[in-house]
């Protein structure tokens, strides 16, 4: 999640880069298969077709006409990103025709027990015989175009599945069935996407939370949920939403970052990414803080490669995002209310068991309410190597965000009692920041030095210096050392034998 994201698929890191979004459209596949004879549906591959479709007058279906010319647009409207072809209205006509005699031709129960390949195999070829019967003037890409429309609005996501396909994006915002938006390269840009009405999109919003067990409706129109690969999602329906429903997901990359991608994006210097394993690995306690999409949860990410592989990790989330790639990892997800307000789970609940599991390490993916006083208590009480993430502008403004958690809590403690909680169980703050020309950078590395008096007192490690801007508007800038020789966690890192490399990277950083 830091720096640009690069448009080159498989390019290795959760968007860091300066690589120009491709905006070609998509290329019809060469080979797609011409409109075939009207055949039945074969019996064997286990789709029940319901009756066969019948044939019509040529004029239900108009031949596709050619793509009028757009109107100007103003020349104040946002610059819109082709994804695909662009579809005419008569397509819409057309698909939706061929697609309500699909639903009326096959079983969807049935076509509910095949694998997705072999039910996009049977989709295909019913929808090629419908075209045919219906007598639909269609080129073969316009043909293949449809064809791959209609499997992905029955086995996918519908309009949404080109945008998930690429590597590039790092959230889609659907703001009702007409507006689509995807971030690239830290800049938000409007898309050619539609769906056909919001009823669709709706329906899209609910395969999507149902596939892990939770439901968006009017009785309940705010849900968050993820995809299958740790994608988060959330949606908020009508008639909270007032132009339809709101879908928001932020992508994962199919490649996992590591420490190194951050240095390669100029997120961290080498020097500092040394620093943060050494953190890691000597099992100091980490407080991951940045605003919205700044790149926490990448960077907690990159932090637990270095737990080590005979650790017990259990991990707490809202929705669960994190990928560790430890063997002994127990993942922990809340849960919402059900339909008679019974039944949630919350975030604190799950902190509190955790203590029950004989864990080594509790990551916390986003702390935002009383579960902060248990990950203190967890991280102060033997749990070592904790984590977790939260909102906050600086490292400064992280220790109060955990002050005003607990307080919000119902616990009545003094203000000091609470400071020497913070300072005796938080070892170490990151903070991560979105910088104005869409890079993600790690702004500070900050040590909790403890207590004087009633203030907690920190030091600077590493800071983010902005050195100016380039001719595109890109800020340039360095992380510099701030000259401490001997960090708070030095005796730590010389405990899991690390001083040495401590030292080296530490003058490194200096020189």
């Amino acid at each position: 999640m830091f720096g640009k994201r690069p448009t080159t698929p498989g390019a290795g890191g959760q968007g860091f880069g300066k690589t120009p979004a491709s905006n070609a459209p998509a290329q019809p596949n060469p080979s797609a298969p011409k409109p075939a004879a009207p055949r039945p549906a074969s019996p064997a591959a286990g789709v029940a077709v319901k009756s066969r479709p019948a044939a019509e007058k040529p004029a239900a279906s108009k031949p596709a006409a050619a793509k009028p010319a757009s109107a100007p647009k103003p020349k104040a409207a946002p610059k819109v990103e082709a994804v695909g072809a662009e579809r005419s209205a008569e397509y819409y006509e057309i698909k939706t025709t061929i697609f309500n005699a699909l639903i009326d031709t096959i079983d969807l129960s049935q076509l509910a027990r095949l694998d997705n390949d072999t039910a996009a195999e049977e989709i295909r070829d019913i929808v090629t015989e419908i075209i045919s019967i219906k007598n639909v003037a269609m080129s073969i890409a316009e043909q293949e175009q449809l064809l791959q429309d209609i499997c992905n609005d029955v086995l996918g996501y519908g309009p949404l599945e080109p945008l998930l396909a690429r590597d590039d994006i790092a959230d889609i915002m659907v703001n009702g069935a007409g507006d689509v938006f995807i971030e690239v390269e830290g800049k938000v840009r409007k898309t050619n996407i539609k769906f056909r009405d919001n009823g669709q999109l709706m329906n899209i919003c609910q395969r999507i939370v149902s596939q892990v067990g939770r439901r968006v409706d009017e009785s309940s129109p705010i849900c968050d949920a993820r995809l299958a690969d740790g994608s988060r999602v959330n949606v908020i329906a009508p008639p909270l939403a007032l132009d339809g429903p709101t879908l928001t997901i932020r992508k994962f990359k199919k490649d996992k970052l590591k420490l190194s991608n951050l240095v390669d994006f100029g997120s961290i210097s080498s020097d500092g990414a040394r620093i943060l394993e050494i953190i890691g690995a000597s099992r100091c306690n980490v407080l991951i803080s940045g605003g919205t999409g700044s790149g926490k949860t990448t960077l907690l990410n990159c932090l637990t490669g270095f737990i080590g592989e005979d650790e017990r990790v259990i991990t707490c989330e809202d929705a669960a995002e994190l990928q560790l790639q430890q063997p002994h990892v127990v993942r922990l997800e809340t849960r919402p209310p059900n339909l008679e307000g019974q039944g949630q789970v919350t975030m604190r609940d799950l902190v509190k068991n955790c203590l029950r599991m004989r864990p080594e390490r509790i990551i916390v993916g986003e702390v935002r309410g009383p579960e902060a006083f248990d990950l203190l208590q967890a991280m102060n009480t033997g749990h070592d190597g904790s984590m977790g993430t939260l909102h906050a502008n600086s490292p400064r403004e992280a220790l109060s965000r955990i002050e005003s958690m607990i307080t919000m809590g119902g616990y009545n403690l003094p203000t000091k009692t609470i400071r020497e909680m913070v300072s005796g169980s938080i070892d170490v703050i990151v903070q991560a920041a979105r910088l104005r020309d869409g890079s993600r950078k790690i702004t500070h590395i900050t040590e909790v030095l403890g207590m004087e008096g009633d203030v907690i007192i920190t030091q600077d490690l590493f800071l983010y210096e902005i050195t100016g801007e380039d001719a595109n508007g890109d800020i340039d800038g360095r992380h510099v050392s701030t000259g401490i020789a001997r960090p708070n966690f030095w005796d730590r890192a010389r405990y899991f034998g690390l001083e040495g490399a401590l030292a080296d990277a530490l003058e490194a950083a200096e020189a």
